[in-house]
C-alpha cells in the first residue's frame, strides 16, 4: 500500500502561481493530478509517465500547468502558473501501481492523496 501526501495548496490571486507537491511512501509508476471544483465532478488535470518522458494535460490547463517528477524522492509536482478563478478546486494526486504510460482515467489509478485546496481569487 502506497500513501500519497499532497502539499502546496493555498489562496492566490488570479495571475499568480502555486506549486503542488505529492510525496509517495513507496515506488509508483504513472502519476497524475486531478481536481474537483465546488459542486462539480472530479476531473483530470495532468499525468506523467514513470520515466517522466511523457506528459499529458487537460486542454483547460495546457500551457499554464507543468507536471514533473523526481523518482529519487518519489515525488511528483504540479507547477501552476497564470492561475484563474476557475482553477479553484481541491487537487488530488494519484498513482498507478503497475501502469507506466500516460493514464487519464481516474478509475485506472490505484492510490489517491487526501487532497489540497487551491483557491484563486479574482
Amino acid at each position: 500500500q502506497v500513501q500519497l501526501v499532497e502539499s502546496g495548496g493555498g489562496l492566490v490571486q488570479a495571475g499568480g502561481s502555486l506549486r503542488l507537491s505529492c510525496a509517495a511512501s513507496g515506488r509508483t509508476y504513472t502519476m497524475g493530478w486531478f481536481r474537483q471544483p465546488p459542486r462539480k465532478e472530479r476531473e483530470f488535470v495532468a499525468a506523467i509517465s514513470w520515466s517522466g518522458g511523457s506528459t499529458y494535460y487537460a486542454d483547460s490547463v495546457k500551457g499554464r500547468f507543468t507536471i514533473s517528477r523526481d523518482n529519487a524522492k518519489n515525488t511528483v509536482y504540479l507547477q501552476m502558473n497564470s492561475l484563474k478563478p476557475e482553477d479553484t478546486a481541491v487537487y488530488y494526486c494519484a498513482a498507478a501501481a503497475r501502469l507506466s504510460g500516460i493514464v487519464t482515467g481516474a478509475g485506472l489509478y490505484d492510490y489517491w492523496g487526501q487532497g489540497t485546496q487551491v483557491t484563486v481569487s479574482s
